[in-house]
């Protein structure tokens, strides 16, 4: 025994009553020995290659198909999601876009002269209608 060890060759050993040592292992008479190479047992059935790929073609396919179906129904989920939000904010703010800026534009002040001058014709025709009326009244 090594140096290191020297001072704990006297310490006894005491050993936990329930563990027990297992009984050896005995094989049966009739076991089937390896043989000397067993890469015989390892060849790979190339007949199943073209069945395999088909199905493994096919399968992608699916999948690929599905992946396209579920984004197709997140997005439009999404742009419902928008829209809804567009509408809500429409209902308060019409004609607000929240993908623009709101510029503001001058009011111009030819704009208002010709709203005026389009009121005053019409009031100028509601006259010329009463005084028609006037004049039609008193001609009987």
């Amino acid at each position: 025994m090594s140096a290191q060890y020297a001072a704990v060759s006297n310490v006894p050993l005491v050993k936990y009553p329930s563990l027990r040592v297992p009984r050896l292992v005995e094989l049966p008479p009739d076991i089937h020995p390896l043989p000397d190479s067993v890469n015989v047992y390892f060849v790979y059935p190339f007949t199943l290659e073209p069945h395999v790929l088909t199905f493994e073609s096919s399968r992608r396919n699916t999948l690929a198909a599905h992946a396209a179906r579920r984004e197709a129904y997140l997005n439009a989920r999404e742009e419902e999601k928008e829209q809804r939000k567009r509408d809500a904010l429409h209902k308060i703010a019409p004609g607000f876009d929240p993908q623009t800026f709101l510029v503001p534009t001058r009011a111009d002040n030819r704009g208002m002269i010709d709203s005026n001058q389009d009121t005053k014709s019409v009031m100028d025709s509601l006259v010329d209608q009463l005084a028609a009326l006037e004049t039609s009244r008193s001609n009987r």
